[in-house]
């Protein structure tokens, strides 16, 4: 994970139907193995999850992702998933902190206990951050700042390496490519995120989390994203449903 670039597909709520869901699930399956140098994770909902086996045997380019997870281990909790439930089913790397899930009330605290869930099950969090404005006197680099603080509260210096950080702009996400981030205020807002992981963790450390992009990836900006936006690869969304576009980004990926 610290020297792979990473391409992770977020389903949300799609596609409809178990048919569509293995057909696509299939489709990408079938790219994601011939690629070297990128690692691509499939996260659908949680209801076609027991479809899939998470990878061939001994992959290293394939993985089998989930879009949220409950923090604790069990009891009466309607409607909820536990990481011990995602492990048991072959997935590798679990979502957290998106802002979908933020908007219904998932605060930072429960983020950080969910992040504690997966590493006492030896999952990998994908943890998402992001402002909702982007305001001009830069008000909004103290609320990526806190997210990142207060989410990983309690992170030791071990597990946040085995952490991804995925930075999703909510004024980007769902829209056109044209929509997405400028490339070069990218690369800028990726430094401010190093630099505060370096004040919770040291340089070394911070060096090597994966930060990634999420805010309308699509295959005309993937190129110029991943080349000069200073991440190491994307959080998708809508173009991850689409098993020619989706092969189009993780191809731009890997030929980096």
């Amino acid at each position: 994970m610290k020297t792979r670039k990473i391409v992770v597909a977020n389903w949300k709520m799609n596609p409809v139907s178990v048919k569509e869901a293995k057909d696509l699930f299939s489709q990408i399956r079938r790219k994601a193995l011939l690629l070297r140098k990128t690692l691509v994770i499939v996260a659908p909902p949680s209801v076609f999850i027991s479809l899939f086996e998470p990878s061939r045997k001994n992959s290293k380019s394939f993985f089998l992702g989930a879009q949220n997870t409950s923090w604790q281990a069990s009891g009466a909790l309607t409607g909820e998933v536990s990481t011990g439930m995602l492990k048991d089913l072959g997935v590798s790397y679990v979502i957290v902190g998106h802002s979908e899930r933020r908007i219904l009330g998932e605060t930072d605290a429960i983020v950080a206990r969910k992040m504690a869930s997966l590493f006492g099950e030896r999952l990998t969090p994908i943890l998402c951050i992001g402002e909702r404005d982007r305001d001009q006197h830069g008000d909004y680099l103290s609320v990526l700042a806190n997210q990142i603080k207060n989410s990983l509260a309690g992170v030791s210096k071990r597990d946040i390496v085995n952490t991804i950080i995925a930075y999703e702009p909510i004024w980007a996400i769902g829209k056109t490519a044209r929509d997405a981030m400028d490339s070069h205020k990218l690369h800028e807002t990726t430094l401010f995120i190093r630099r505060t992981l370096t004040e919770l963790y040291g340089r070394s450390i911070a060096l090597v989390v994966p930060i990634i992009y999420g805010g309308s990836v699509e295959p005309a900006n993937a190129s110029d994203l991943i080349e000069n936006g200073n991440v190491s690869g994307f959080l998708v969304g809508h173009a991850s449903l689409s098993a020619k576009g989706f092969g189009e980004i993780i191809q731009a990926v890997e030929s980096l």
